[in-house]
């Protein structure tokens, strides 16, 4: 996504946030204005489900993850276009949103997905805390930066198992606790058990194969 189209984003939710619910001259809201949030929101929510759903292991199946991109690439578009159109209404809107946009594979998308967190979070959506530690991770991690709160991880080989992606030690853990996430130690005790249950998992020399 454009620094561009970015801009055009951020401004429609600074425009939703700032701007009152239209109202007719009698002073009862405008049907439109009540109906479309309402249809955006449960739009949001099939989108978010489906998002969610891709990411279900299917024991047996092995998934296609070139057709999960195409489909998470329009996804993210009908994301924009609801943000764009002023549509996105509601914390759990926001949050499912987020959701989306963080499965995206463009730094300024993440960055979107944790400014659609913060946006969440302010309209009381706790779900969206976790995320908008991961989503900032995310980013970083995508421009070569080390992460914040040690969210990511990731392997540079099918065979090997996930390592935690470098953090950046200044940060501490009252600031993942607050964000509910899991303290440094515990991120790194994480990596440690992934790799020993990859171990476990390969035959050792002479075993049955």
């Amino acid at each position: 996504m454009t620094a561009a189209l970015r801009l055009v984003l951020l401004c429609a939710l600074v425009a939703q946030l700032a701007a009152p619910a239209p109202v007719l001259a009698q002073g009862v809201p405008d049907a439109t204005a009540v109906d479309n949030p309402s249809t955006a929101g449960a739009e949001l929510k099939r989108l978010f489900d489906e998002d969610q759903a891709e990411r279900t292991p299917v024991p047996g199946k092995v998934t296609d993850w070139a057709a999960v991109m195409l489909r998470d690439e329009a996804r993210q578009r009908r994301v924009k276009e609801l943000i764009t159109s002023g549509s996105v209404s509601s914390g759990s809107d926001y949050y499912h949103a987020a959701m989306v946009m963080q499965h995206a594979t463009e730094p300024d998308d993440y960055l979107l997905a944790h400014d659609l967190c913060v946006v969440a979070i302010s309209k009381g959506e706790q779900q969206a805390k976790w995320l908008a530690a991961a989503s900032l991770d995310r980013f970083l991690v995508s421009i070569g930066r080390p992460q914040r709160f040690g969210t990511q991880f990731s392997s540079n080989h099918p065979s090997r198992p996930p390592r935690l992606r470098p953090v950046d030690p200044s940060v501490p853990d009252q600031l993942r606790r607050e964000l509910n996430v899991p303290t440094l130690a515990q991120a790194k005790a994480r990596e440690l058990k992934m790799a020993s249950d990859s171990t476990r998992a390969k035959p050792q020399d002479g075993a049955e194969k």
